[in-house]
């Protein structure tokens, strides 16, 4: 499948994959380390009587990154840009992992062009922190990084992806992505080479790392910041998802969001999971797609 483009009023130019034809629309959004490319597998399984669209977020994949980003809102303004182009007046949004950051924020300031949402293994409202690290690398909880360009030293979350991005090392984004997303089942090799290409392609680590940490919509202070408190302005109803061996968002995170919008929520947890359900749990979880937005 050939990705097509589109150019935001922005400026900014993001490259997408779409399939099928339908009065419902999925938009897709993916998480850090990723692109449009990683969600195949639902691509794979969804109805071709669905409109399926999955963008790649600005410095990911293919698309442009012209202005740097600050926050997951920049994501979402983005992505509310990218639907009204497409004349898109309503959406079903998945979000998984950082992607469900984006959603929530998405669904929060724009609420009437989001039908329901579901949360893959999704990052907590309240942010996901980077902490400052001791002299054995051991992370002091609480103490936080002052900028973008500091959080970008960090020599044990950041640095080592950053320079395997830079230098485009296939071998050691693979090892990551083996020891930390894939902890149950494996792709096949076609596919790892694919999505770890994509992964290489991204141009905004520092960047999204920053958002992902100062990411606060609730009204509790997160080390980063105090919060905006506009996850009360999410109003359609959401079904989470995660695995119960994901090492990469635990269990806290989700049930933050769920308890935040417990009135809207669902929760579904997949047993023997990592952080890719697209990859250990593929068929439940696009059936529970399905079943949820039918």
């Amino acid at each position: 499948m050939e990705k097509r483009q589109l150019v935001l009023k922005n400026g900014e130019v993001i490259h997408y994959l779409e399939q099928g034809a339908g009065e419902k629309t999925l938009l897709l959004i993916h998480g850090n380390f990723s692109s449009s490319m990683h969600f195949t597998p639902l691509l794979e399984r969804l109805p071709k009587t669905i409109r399926v669209i999955t963008p790649d977020l600005r410095g990911y994949g293919d698309s442009s990154y012209y202005r740097r980003i600050s926050s997951l809102k920049e994501f979402a303004e983005d992505m509310y840009s990218f639907l009204q182009l497409k004349k898109i007046p309503k959406a079903y949004v998945v979000g998984w992992s950082l992607g469900g950051g984006v959603a929530l924020e998405l669904a929060a300031s724009h609420p009437d062009v989001v039908e329901k949402m579901v949360l893959i293994n999704s990052t907590t409202h309240r942010g996901y922190p980077i902490f400052k690290k001791g002299e054995n690398n051991q992370m002091l909880v609480g103490q936080v990084y002052e900028s973008p360009e500091a959080l970008g030293k960090d020599l044990v979350q950041v640095v080592p992806l950053l320079e395997a991005q830079k230098t485009k090392n296939f071998a050691v984004m693979s090892w990551v992505f083996d020891k930390t997303i894939y902890t149950v089942g494996k792709p096949s090799a076609e596919d790892n080479t694919l999505w770890i290409n994509e992964s290489l392609k991204q141009r905004n680590l520092i960047d999204a790392d920053w958002a992902l940490a100062n990411l606060n919509m609730s009204s509790q202070h997160n080390f980063y910041n105090a919060g905006t408190n506009n996850i009360g302005h999410v109003k359609c109803q959401i079904l989470h998802t995660w695995g119960n061996k994901d090492i990469v968002v635990p269990e806290y995170m989700v049930l933050e969001n769920v308890k935040a919008l417990e009135k809207q929520s669902k929760l579904v947890v997949y047993e023997n999971c990592g952080h890719s359900p697209l990859v250990d749990v593929p068929d439940q979880l696009t059936k529970d797609i399905l079943d949820f937005i039918a």
